[in-house]
C-alpha cells in the first residue's frame, strides 16, 4: 500500500458482506455504537481528543506505564483531567500496564490506591500480579491490556473470570477471530483502529533493553525497530553488508501504521465496544485530526449503515497528519507486508501554526495562540472540532495589544486575524 490511501482501499472498505449476511437489526448481538477511545499524552492533547469527539481517553503517569518518556500527568494533574473528562460527561482511563518487577509493587499498590480514590473509571492492566492487587486494594474496573496478548476466547473468559471487565485484544488477530471471541465472552472487547505499530508480539519486546538497558516493558522502549541495520559474518569484522536493495538501506523491522477506516463498517460488526487510537506521544494535530475522522464515520454509519460510505475527506485527513505507509495488519489478512523497507521516518506533516482561543462575530476576528512560525500572505486552513475545514489566506494580523504586525515567529504568542468564516474555540490552524 503507498503512503496515501489509495482508491483501491477506499472501495473495498465499502463492501456489505456482514450486513449481506445479517440484516443490521439481525447481527448475533446486540450491535451499539462502540466507544471512540483516544490518547492523552499530556492534559492539552486531553482537552483536544475529547472536544473533537473522543468519548474516552487513556494517559499514563509518570511512573508504570508503556510511555515513559512521554510527558505524562502528575497525581495533580491527573486529578484535574478526571474533573474535566467527568465535566464533560466522558471517561478516563489509567494505563498501569508495565510488566512489574517486585520493586514496583509497593509503590504500585499505592498508586492504584490513589487512582482508585481519584475516579479514574479504570486501570489498563497487563500483569496478573498488576491484577491482583488493583483487586484486592480497590474498586476500579479492570481492563486488560493489548500487552497480555489475548489472542483467544478461552484467554479472555478467564480474563473475565478474574474480575476484567473488557480486553484490550492482541494486534495479531483477524477480523474473523474478534467475532468468534466476542461470540464465546461477555467481556468487553477494545482493538486498536489507527496508529503506530509494534513489530514484537503484542509489544512484548526485549530489543530496546538488550541493545540499550532500557526496557520496552517497563515503558523505556527506544525503538530500536526503527534504526538501520547491516549484516555482519563472524569471520569478516569490520565488513559491513546492508540487509536490503539499495543505498539507503532497509528497516526489516520497521513497521507500517495501522489505518481500519477503510474497513470502518467490519470493524464495527464484528462487535467491539471499544475503538482505539494509538499515539500517546503524538502531537496535538494528530489527536485532533485522527478523533474528528473516525467521530464522524462511527455516527455516519450508525446514522445510516445500510449505505455507509467512506468519504474521500476523511482519507484526504488521515493522509496530511504524519504517518508511515498505512497498513490493516492482521485485520483483513490480506497477506500485504507490514513493513517499510527504505525509512524509518514517518510522512512530513501539515505544520500546525496555532490554536483558535476566541472568536468575535461582530469584527470575524479568531484570536489564535501560536505555535509555528505564520505571516501576513500565507495560506493557512482551519480544522474545526465539529464545522467544516476550510482555507484562507492571512490578510493582516495584529498581537495582543492590538498592534499590527506582518509575523508571528514567537511560541504561544496571541495573534489576532480577520477570517473568512466562523471558527470554533480549539480550532487548530495548520498550513
Amino acid at each position: 500500500m503507498s503512503t496515501n490511501i489509495d482508491k483501491g482501499e477506499r472501495e473495498k472498505g465499502n463492501g456489505k458482506s456482514l450486513l449481506s449476511a445479517y440484516p443490521f437489526s439481525h447481527f448475533p448481538f446486540p450491535l451499539k455504537k462502540p466507544e471512540l477511545l483516544a490518547p492523552a499524552g499530556n492534559f492539552e492533547k486531553l482537552q483536544a481528543a475529547l472536544i473533537y469527539g473522543a468519548d474516552a481517553v487513556y494517559f499514563g503517569g509518570k511512573n508504570f506505564s508503556l510511555r515513559a518518556f512521554g510527558d505524562n500527568f502528575t497525581r495533580e494533574e491527573i486529578l484535574k483531567a478526571v474533573e474535566f473528562t467527568h465535566g464533560l460527561g466522558k471517561k478516563i482511563y489509567a494505563a498501569t500496564n508495565i510488566f512489574a518487577h517486585n520493586t514496583d509493587i509497593s509503590a504500585l499498590a499505592d498508586y492504584l490506591k490513589f487512582l482508585s480514590r481519584a475516579g479514574v473509571d479504570a486501570v489498563l492492566i497487563s500483569d496478573l500480579g498488576v491484577l491482583s492487587l488493583a483487586k484486592e486494594l480497590t474498586d476500579s474496573k479492570i481492563h486488560v491490556s493489548t500487552q497480555a496478548n489475548v489472542t483467544n476466547w478461552q484467554a479472555a473468559k478467564f480474563f473475565h473470570e478474574l474480575g476484567a471487565e473488557r480486553i484490550v485484544l492482541a494486534r495479531e488477530l483477524t477480523c474473523a477471530e474478534i467475532s468468534e471471541i466476542k461470540s464465546h465472552c461477555a467481556a468487553e472487547l477494545e482493538i486498536f483502529v489507527h496508529g503506530a505499530m509494534c513489530i514484537s508480539y503484542s509489544g512484548r519486546c526485549w530489543l530496546s533493553k538488550f541493545l540499550t538497558g532500557r526496557d520496552a516493558n517497563s515503558g523505556a522502549c527506544t525503538h530500536s525497530c526503527r534504526w538501520k541495520y547491516n549484516l555482519v559474518e563472524e569471520k569478516r569484522a569490520g565488513e559491513f553488508f546492508p540487509v536490503g536493495e539499495d543505498e539507503r538501506g532497509s528497516y526489516v523491522m520497521n513497521s507500517k501504521d495501522l489505518c481500519l477506516l477503510p474497513y470502518l463498517d467490519k470493524v464495527i460488526q464484528s462487535g467491539v465496544a471499544s475503538l482505539k487510537i494509538e499515539g500517546r506521544m503524538k502531537s496535538v494535530n494528530y489527536v485532533a485530526g485522527v478523533v474528528k475522522v473516525y467521530r464522524e464515520a462511527i455516527d455516519s454509519y450508525f446514522d445510516n449503515p445500510n449505505d455507509f460510505k467512506i468519504r474521500d475527506e476523511w482519507l484526504d485527513e488521515l493522509n496530511k497528519i504524519a504517518h508511515r505507509p498505512y497498513t490493516t495488519g492482521f485485520f483483513m489478512s490480506d497477506g500485504k507486508p507490514t513493513e517499510i523497507y527504505e525509512t524509518s521516518k514517518p510522512s512530513r506533516a501539515a505544520d500546525f501554526l496555532g490554536i483558535v482561543r476566541g472568536f468575535d462575530l461582530s469584527t470575524m476576528t479568531a484570536t489564535i495562540e501560536q505555535r509555528g512560525k505564520f505571516e501576513v500572505g500565507q495560506s493557512v486552513e482551519f480544522l474545526q472540532p465539529h464545522g467544516k475545514t476550510f482555507s484562507q489566506k492571512i490578510i493582516s494580523m495584529r498581537d495582543a495589544d492590538g498592534t499590527e504586525i506582518f509575523s508571528a515567529p514567537h511560541a504561544q504568542q496571541i495573534v489576532k486575524i480577520p477570517v473568512v468564516e466562523p471558527v470554533e474555540i480549539w480550532t487548530l490552524m495548520r498550513s
